[in-house]
């Protein structure tokens, strides 16, 4: 599951890059650092490798021509929308939009990659094991070291960052409606770590059984399936509170900010474009 995530996973962390040269460098640079990272979990030998290479192009092939329009036309979209204010039916419409969209290439992706993990061999199976209890360390260390304030002030901190990406400098009026918002959303860390070990163990169960193509397509598209209770009502709590940030912070945007946000929005929008049109091209 994790190489199946990468791969749309990285894209969405293109589009959150500052700046179009960015964004690009990043997509034409992307089925070189896929097939890096696939290779350090599934440790292949040269030949699944080069049939991995040749899967992934299949799928940038794909995305190019069917999932970057739709990401141009959701950018320009949101900009529009961006222009008067936003509702709480935009930042919903934003969210929705985003989602299927993931969903679709994810299915896409795993469809790609699931008859070479249908061939793995025990070894290589228990790489992929070792690599998932690594990223299991890397997520304990990030989101659940400290003191449950330690926590809070690194989420505030993190939201800081992503949202000065899309709108310059906050204010110290709009940083303080951050923090207030990491004190009050109860955090789910514990939640989505143990959601995190519930999809790496069902994809190592259809591995050891060889049955990814049956079964992962439907896995990586529809990763909450199966979620524990707790979770999905702290998920859907977290992004309520979220979207009521996103509401109180666009009431007090100033023109620059507002225009910072817009004009980030419709670059992204030329560079799907662009790089769409190099799909025709080739």
């Amino acid at each position: 599951m994790k190489t199946v995530l990468k791969v749309t996973f990285a894209l969405c962390a293109a589009w959150i890059l500052g700046g179009c040269t960015a964004l690009r460098l990043a997509y034409e640079h992307a089925d070189t650092y896929l097939l890096y990272r696939a290779n350090s979990y599934l440790d292949l030998d040269p030949k699944m490798s080069d049939e991995l290479d040749e899967r992934i192009d299949e799928f940038f092939a794909w995305h190019r021509k069917n999932a970057l329009p739709q990401y141009a036309r959701i950018s320009e979209e949101a900009a529009r929308r961006l222009a008067d204010g936003l509702s709480r039916e935009d930042i919903v419409w934003g969210y929705d939009s985003l989602v299927a969209n993931a969903r679709q290439s994810l299915r896409v992706a795993a469809e790609r990659i699931a008859p070479i993990l249908d061939r793995l061999t025990p070894q290589q199976v228990a790489h992929l094991e070792k690599r998932f209890a690594d990223d299991n360390r890397k997520f304990a260390r990030e989101y659940l070291r400290g003191s449950e304030q330690d926590r809070r002030k690194r989420r505030a901190k993190r939201l800081e960052e992503r949202l000065e990406d899309w709108v310059g400098n906050l204010s110290h009026a709009q940083l303080e409606k951050v923090k207030a918002f990491s004190e009050r959303t109860p955090l789910y860390d514990e939640l989505r770590e143990r959601d995190r070990k519930r999809l790496q163990s069902e994809l190592l169960d259809m591995v050891r059984k060889h049955e990814a193509q049956k079964r992962l397509p439907d896995l990586a598209a529809n990763w909450d399936k199966g979620r524990d209770p707790a979770h999905l009502a702290a998920s859907e709590n977290f992004r309520q509170e979220y979207y009521a940030l996103l509401l109180d912070l666009d009431k007090t945007l100033t023109q620059e900010q507002r225009a910072h946000a817009q004009s980030n929005l419709r670059r992204y929008a030329e560079d799907f474009k662009i790089l769409a049109r190099r799909a025709g091209a080739g």
